[in-house]
């Protein structure tokens, strides 16, 4: 069996569109820029397409560090990356049960957001001071139950703002699975980029990367530490930000489990050091639980 990487994929502001890569930089927080920058409402908490379903329509753009947006009907944004202070001041930030730390992009950023998405909020990005780890429960379970061989594996894994943990992987060949489902009852398919994954497999069975413990890709070792539960967000279309039923109803049909409603897999790395880079074509070679 021969696994590759299909495509890759980051979204540099959380829940907004994402961006398509041939090839693109890691470190052990994800992907290069990856959930990187968050829109808060008037009580700095964070917001997701899950109660702003336009925030799909937003399209950023990153060059040289420096962040872009785009939207129907706005004109195009440029934020010009803040001068270099040894110490900016952060604004506390709660994405779900983990408290971090964000820089406030300032009031043209709010005011171009705000409009858009009809209702008071802010732009923050990670701020250097920032320490969110991946959940120690979950990274240190798989540590246990991989002790044999993989001692060595790191237990912290610093990230920003994606919801839990630095990167999730999914299958082409679950969805190919989830979508002969769909037609089977008359509904469309549906794209990958509902699920909002960040790798993207193929050369597995349908579901197969439930049972996976690990994969390594050149010197990196991903381990595969939770099965992602879903919400609601990939029964939004991307492209109109339009809700429907589907794919949800079918997901649920067949993949509820205890911890939720399934696709994918949340996963950390190990030995992403400087320079560390994935391409669309890397093979990656598969440890499963038995």
């Amino acid at each position: 069996m021969t696994i590759t990487i299909l495509s890759l994929h980051s979204y540099p502001v959380k829940s907004c569109a994402g961006l398509d890569h041939s090839r693109i930089g890691l470190s052990e927080a994800g992907v290069s820029l990856d959930r990187q920058w968050v829109i808060v409402d008037r009580q700095g908490v964070f917001m997701t397409q899950r109660q702003y379903a336009r925030m799909a329509l937003i399209q950023p753009g990153v060059g040289g560090g420096a962040l872009t947006l785009d939207a129907p009907g706005m004109p195009a944004l440029a934020l010009v990356p803040a001068a270099d202070s040894p110490e900016p001041p952060p604004v506390s930030v709660r994405i779900w049960g983990s408290d971090t730390l964000g820089l406030d992009e300032g009031d043209t950023a709010a005011q171009w957001l705000s409009q858009f998405l009809g209702a008071p909020c802010r732009l923050l990005r990670v701020h250097p001071r920032a320490q969110r780890m991946a959940s120690r429960d979950h990274v240190n379970a798989w540590r246990r139950k991989h002790k044999d061989w993989a001692p060595e594996f790191p237990a912290q894994h610093q990230f920003g703002f994606a919801d839990g943990f630095p990167f999730l992987v999914a299958s082409q060949d679950s969805l190919d699975e989830l979508n002969r489902q769909l037609r089977a009852k008359g509904q469309a398919a549906v794209p990958m980029n509902r699920f909002r994954p960040n790798i993207v497999l193929q050369g597995l069975d349908a579901y197969e990367e439930d049972y996976l413990a690990s994969m390594r890709i050149g010197a990196m070792e991903f381990a595969f530490v939770k099965r992602c539960a879903r919400c609601p967000i990939p029964n939004i279309d991307q492209a109109t930000a339009v809700s429907a039923p589907e794919p949800g109803l079918t997901l649920a049909a067949h993949r509820r489990f205890a911890e939720g409603v399934l696709f994918g897999v949340n996963a950390v790395v190990a030995g992403a050091h400087a320079g560390a880079v994935l391409s669309v074509g890397d093979q990656a070679v598969a440890n499963f639980d038995i």
